[in-house]
């Protein structure tokens, strides 16, 4: 397999995006006319999310099928809008003066999805960590014709989670004509390439708009726009540094100085930089890129920079259009929808940026977002439970831990914990030292440089709110964990590109006194430090790439199982809708649930924990477990018969795992009950009378 193998798969996906993009242009570079790019990178997540919503829209109403048909039909009536609002703006005009800055833009694009396309197919398996999951929402939403779509690991439930990025997905998948398991790499590929040139617009449009002039200052443009998209997309936070000290134990991290140092390039274990802070997880978009899950948090990163994007545009309007009120009401409804504390997260800095702008006539506005985004997203909360428990308050005193619960807060004995001011310097620290020197060198801000100011305040009380509260969910020890995560996410992404502009700031006019040399010097090595997380990630998860395997994620499967993989491209290939298919109950993070969520079949019950998390309860999963294990191993065809009526269950898995798993495992009965449809050595799939 060769890079050249893969090329088709690439070229399609990209024109794809590419004519999603252009058909969307119009809109997008109205929107954002005061942007020197017209916006033009943001046309393609606008567009696919836009074209996403309204088919998930249709479908939910049961109006139109979730089908190739029923999209292509959409794109045409986007194109017919499109083409109205291109007539009424000039859009001919636009095109002629800014189309080397579209071209520019869209070979950045290409070269990073080309790029981490490249990286990706060093090791592609859909196999590990989250990926069963998101793998498996994508193919039940691919079989549904209707939504909300189908629980693959609840039989006759409905997804509880958000999955509205996982249809982007899908509809990219049927737009594209390709297979899931290669556009589920492509896809990473994808948020790798947009977040790099989204990035990159933002950084390259918020130095034009502090007063450099396209026409004069294009390099200082670029410059500004690489050096932002490289921190947001690329760069790492400073525990790199203990690459240069002896390891510790990573339940119990320590200080670097209280190290013995030593070059231990060999040792440094990239994930430790995401879990730093014990009993905490606080990734950023590399890592995330790097292993790959196509998990809300990763998949809103696009519509995240166009929504931070949006509110750039919005802060610079003399005039607050309602257009632009619209425009964020559909991105917060997004956001809530693909990883849901996203949408408060970005209410809350539209409220930051609209007061600053209007003082007390922001709440209107602030209102009508907060309207619009339940709107849009009526329908979602229409069939969706919510799995938190309600908000903790950390370090509670005795006299609210007695009371236990008052609304949705919670004080929960027990619950305390504070990160150290230096673990947060440690992730977060480079990002502080730059605002250091932004602050000490400007004494008179600009517009633009005040817009900066807000936007680190904001991310700094993002940082913060975890260290006060907690979104409660099932995980005892880990109970900020997900908190920590989901906030700290979006406070990297904001610092990032803030800091793209200070440097930039920082270094305009350059007066080479003693205290400037010292902070360049220390500027220079905490940016060396960031950088080279890129060296350790990519190295040690795709084994230095050295073995070029494809996109297929699904190869790894023919080495493993390949009985499964025979199993699992027969079901594609012959089994139609989203009949439901009994298979083996394991644990998260194992390879049980494989076949349910490789093609996208509901089974009777797949990762417990999981569906414990979605619903707040094990109960149900405790109750399906025990029934899975009758089914398999009991020798009564009554009780198998009520249990297959009970749970509406069409089609029987039997392969080496249910063996190892059901010791017991009583076979003839299904002779019985049906017959077999399919076989390959061992494993076998019975279809029931």
């Amino acid at each position: 397999m060769t890079f050249i193998s893969d090329i088709p798969f690439i070229l399609i996906w990209w024109l794809t995006f590419f004519f999603i993009g252009i058909i969307f242009l119009p809109l997008t570079s109205l929107a954002f006319h005061n942007f020197f790019d017209k916006g033009y990178i943001f046309s393609k997540i606008l567009g696919v999310s836009l074209l996403s919503y309204t088919i998930w829209l249709l479908a939910s109403l049961k109006i139109l099928p979730f089908d190739t048909y029923s999209i292509f039909s959409l794109i045409g009536s986007f194109l017919i809008l499109n083409f109205y609002i291109a007539k009424k703006t000039k859009f001919l005009e636009i095109l002629k003066n800014y189309w080397k800055i579209f071209l520019f833009e869209e070979i950045l694009f290409f070269a990073g999805f080309a790029f981490w396309s490249f990286i990706r197919a060093h090791e592609p398996s859909i196999h590990g960590l989250e990926k069963f999951m998101d793998f498996g929402f994508i193919n039940s939403i691919l079989r549904s014709e209707y939504f909300p779509p189908k629980d693959l690991w609840l039989s006759g439930e409905t997804i509880n989670y958000y999955y509205f990025g996982h249809l982007i997905v899908a509809v990219l998948t049927k737009l594209s004509f390709l297979d899931p398991r290669i556009t589920f790499n492509l896809m990473v590929a994808t948020l790798f390439a947009l977040t790099f040139t989204e990035s990159f617009s933002i950084g390259a449009n918020l130095i034009n708009l502090n007063g450099s002039p396209i026409r004069s200052g294009v390099t200082k443009v670029i410059v500004c726009g690489l050096l932002t998209a490289f921190l947001v997309t690329l760069a790492g936070n400073l525990h790199t540094i203990y690459a240069f000290f002896q390891n510790y134990n990573t339940d119990n991290p320590v200080s670097f100085w209280q190290l013995k140092p030593e070059i231990n390039f060999d040792g440094y274990w990239y994930p430790n930089a995401t879990r730093f802070i014990p009993n905490t997880i606080h990734e950023f978009p590399l890592y995330s890129f790097v292993v790959a899950d196509l998990h809300g948090h990763a998949l809103d990163i696009p519509v995240v920079l166009l929504t931070i994007a949006a509110v750039i545009a919005i802060y610079f309007q003399k005039k607050l259009n309602q257009g632009y009120i619209l425009i964020y009401g559909f991105l917060s409804a997004s956001l809530l929808m693909t990883n849901f504390l996203d949408g408060p997260i970005y209410l809350f800095l539209f409220l930051i940026v609209m007061f600053y702008k209007l003082r007390l006539n922001a709440f209107k506005y602030i209102g009508a977002v907060f309207i619009l985004a339940i709107i849009f997203s009526l329908p979602f909360w229409l069939n969706f439970k919510p799995f938190s428990s309600g908000i903790g308050l950390l370090c509670a005193p005795q006299f609210l831990t007695d009371l236990g619960k008052l609304g949705p807060l919670l004080f929960e004995k027990d619950h305390c914990a504070r990160s150290p001011f230096w673990m947060l310097m440690i992730l977060y620290g480079f990002f502080y030292f730059v605002f250091l020197g932004f602050i000490k060198r400007w004494s008179k801000f600009t517009t633009t440089d005040n817009l900066i100011l807000l936007l680190v305040l904001f991310s700094t009380l993002v940082i913060m709110i975890p260290e006060f509260l907690y979104i409660k969910d099932i995980y005892p020890a880990h109970f900020r964990a997900n908190t920590i995560f989901k906030f700290g996410f979006q406070a990297f992404i904001v610092l990032s590109l803030c800091a793209g502009y200070m440097i930039f700031r920082i270094f305009q006019n350059i007066q080479w006194r003693i205290p400037f040399i010292l902070y360049t010097l220390f500027f220079i090595l905490s940016l060396s430090l960031i950088s080279i997380y890129p060296y350790f990630a990519i190295r040690s998860y795709y084994g230095g790439l050295k073995s070029y395997v494809g996109l297929d994620g699904l190869k790894y499967l023919n080495n493993i199982y390949p009985s499964d993989y025979k199993t699992i491209l027969w079901i594609k290939k012959n089994i139609k809708g989203q009949s439901v298919l009994l298979e083996a109950v394991g644990e998260s993070y194992t390879d049980y649930a494989r076949i349910s969520s490789n093609t996208g079949l509901p089974t009777v019950l797949g990762w417990p924990v999981h569906e414990w998390l979605w619903r707040g309860s094990p109960e149900e999963g405790n109750k399906r477990a025990e029934d899975v294990k009758t089914l398999y191993e009991t020798t009564s065809l009554e009780a198998t018969q009520a249990l297959i009526n009970k749970y509406n269950i069409s089609y029987i898995f039997i392969g080496e795992l249910e063996k190892q798993k059901y010791t017991n495992l009583n076979e003839d009965k299904f002779f019985t009950l049906g017959e077999i449809v399919f076989q390959a050595d061992q494993t076998i799939v019975y279809k029931l009378d």
